[in-house]
């Protein structure tokens, strides 16, 4: 199965969490798992004292996340094991400090001193730096390089943050694509399902019937309405909006061009991010702005705005279109407070969210299209419209 398709995503999230729930955490079962029986070095000795490296991060993992929770409820350890998993599965061979490198890529931002007593603290330091003692000097020095270069420093915009690790990570392209991996992992972590919203409906057919066909009913979703999550529909549709600030960056500057493996990552989180886009319209569609009418004109404005070459730029809020100013007045602001109100009220808006939904689909399709796609306006100071 594809690395974006969600059901499998789900499969491998109930997998590492059966795991998990184990009276006795065997580590070397979870391992297993995430690299499928993939050796970490051809030489069978060196290949298990590799193994036994890793499986002592993941005691570290287990302790230092301990009860900690995703936004959505799941174990937030999940999240780097995952992570890690989807790197595994792009790649053509491990190494040992490809897989450290995906396993402890949050940890010096999520894993603080003020979160344990002094004596737990001392101890869940002391077995790090064991480990990494048990890392030849090489490997060590690449892997707390990689860490620094991946951890989000408190004064630090997501954009300068991006710029930075890509910078840094030239020639050293394994940080890249942990990072996409990373992106992967959160843009598949959005919903609490059984299955993909996606099963059974073909998005583009809707689309045409929308827009074509006279007497087409409209989408009508087969359940209730869920009640509503942590992450609603405005802060997922932010989540796409970092991924299209990651895939701009790394188009801009180049980093991944012939690399199989990166480009591999790379168009997964692309169709990934294309999915939940379109979860996202099927959803308001089927729930929110029901009216075919209003649909279908709002389906024609946007078509026009995009085919106007506005999905290609990051634009100034002049309002001569719904669409105008989306990235900088939504999505751009640096300030948290200001930019979970701002979200607020795109949630509220249902026409834009349909219009953002439709535009983030053409820029995730232009990416796929086109190696040489990227949004302008967007840089490692920020967003610029044009």
């Amino acid at each position: 199965m594809p690395l974006y398709d969600l059901n499998e995503f789900l499969r491998l999230s109930s997998g590492l969490n059966y795991n998990l729930s184990a009276a006795s955490l065997n580590r070397y079962n979870i391992l297993t798992f995430i690299i499928r029986g993939q050796k970490l070095d051809p030489e069978e000795k060196a290949d298990r004292d590799y193994k036994a490296i890793v499986m002592e991060a993941l005691s570290y993992l287990f302790a230092a996340f301990g009860q900690k929770r995703r936004r959505l409820g799941p174990m937030a350890v999940l999240h780097p094991l995952r992570a890690t998993a989807l790197f595994a599965r792009s790649e053509n061979t491990l190494n040992p400090v490809g897989l450290l490198t995906a396993l402890f890529h949050d940890i010096l931002e999520d894993v603080q001193s003020t979160d344990f007593a002094g004596p737990r603290w001392r101890q869940l330091e002391a077995q790090l730096y064991a480990l990494l003692e048990r890392l030849p000097p090489a490997a060590e020095e690449t892997l707390i390089r990689r860490l620094v270069h991946l951890t989000r420093r408190s004064d630090e915009s997501y954009f300068h943050y991006i710029g930075r690790l890509l910078e840094n990570s030239r020639g050293d392209l394994e940080t890249v694509r942990v990072k996409l991996a990373d992106r992967l992992d959160n843009t598949l972590d959005m919903h609490i399902v059984m299955q993909d919203p996606l099963e059974g409906i073909d998005f583009f057919e809707t689309l045409f019937q929308l827009l074509f066909v006279n007497n087409f009913g409209g989408y009508r979703p087969d359940q209730a309405h869920n009640p509503p999550l942590a992450l609603n529909g405005a802060k997922r549709l932010y989540q796409l909006f970092k991924n299209a600030v990651l895939l701009s960056l790394i188009r801009q500057n180049g980093v991944v061009r012939d690399d199989p493996v990166a480009e591999n990552i790379f168009e997964a989180l692309c169709a990934a991010s294309l999915k939940e886009a379109q979860r996202n319209f099927m959803h308001v569609v089927g729930y929110h702005f029901t009216d075919l009418r209003q649909q279908r004109a709002l389906l024609l404005e946007v078509m026009h705005y995009c085919q106007g070459g506005g999905s290609e730029r990051a634009t100034l809020p002049d309002e001569h279109h719904i669409l105008d100013g989306l990235f900088s007045t939504y999505f751009g602001l640096e300030v948290k407070p200001l930019r979970d109100q701002r979200l607020d009220e795109l949630y509220r808006n249902k026409p834009l969210m349909i219009s953002a939904a439709i535009a983030f689909i053409v820029v995730f399709l232009s990416f796929l299209n086109d190696q040489r796609y990227f949004v302008k306006g967007v840089s490692s100071e920020g967003i610029r419209p044009l």
